[in-house]
């Protein structure tokens, strides 16, 4: 039988990108929704990812006497000085569901880099993990990033978020690409990939 980890999320998109990866050394991943009482949301008010996904999972690992992984993802600007980073799921502080803060996010992003040159557009998706015991140990802990530069305009009708405003390598956005594409090399694949090789056996 595959050992479990709870991940801290309700998403499942996020739930079937982990678990395919921590599938394959024998880890089962399961959602909140398998909770019977739903525990307080931590709070997340550190100033980086790796602070904000270490309070997420050790306090949903000590809430709930389970392994627990948790992430923290947003998207850092190289001429923002790194905005909108934690800050990304409410950078415009607009909206009341996720399709309208997206939508107001992506105007706000656009307005800020109005007149940055394109050679210096640099930005990446981050994703940082840690997995922590219910004794509050901090088990393994990564950061995977997805690189290209800020368009001009949204390209793409894939994604949500920032997708369609990250021009990838190849000259397309992340929202131009499959899902199934994104997936495989999204921020969060590249740390939960990580998170593996730090690993060395099947959790107990």
């Amino acid at each position: 039988m595959s050992t479990q980890v709870l991940l801290a999320t309700s998403n499942p998109h996020k739930l079937d990108e982990v678990s395919a990866i921590l599938g394959s050394i024998g880890i089962e991943v399961v959602g909140l929704d398998v909770l019977d009482v739903l525990p307080p949301e931590p709070v997340e008010d550190a100033d980086t990812f790796e602070g904000n996904a270490r309070l997420k999972a050790i306090g949903y690992a000590r809430s709930t006497g389970r392994r627990c992984l948790a992430d923290d993802s947003g998207l850092e600007v190289d001429a923002l000085g790194g905005a909108p980073g934690i800050h990304s799921a409410r950078y415009s502080g607009v909206g009341d569901c996720r399709e309208e803060r997206d939508a107001a996010n992506n105007v706000k992003l656009l307005e800020a880099m109005r007149e940055v040159a394109q050679g210096d557009r640099a930005a990446r998706f981050v994703c940082c993990m840690c997995l922590a015991d219910p004794d509050g140990t901090v088990v393994a802990e990564s950061r995977g990033t997805f690189d290209g530069t800020i368009a001009c305009t949204p390209r793409g009708g894939h994604g949500f978020g920032y997708d369609p405003l990250l021009i990838l390598p190849e000259g397309i956005t992340s929202a131009e690409l499959s899902p199934d594409e994104k997936n495989r090399r999204s921020h969060r694949a590249v740390s939960t990939r990580l998170l593996v090789d730090q690993l060395s056996r099947p959790i107990e």
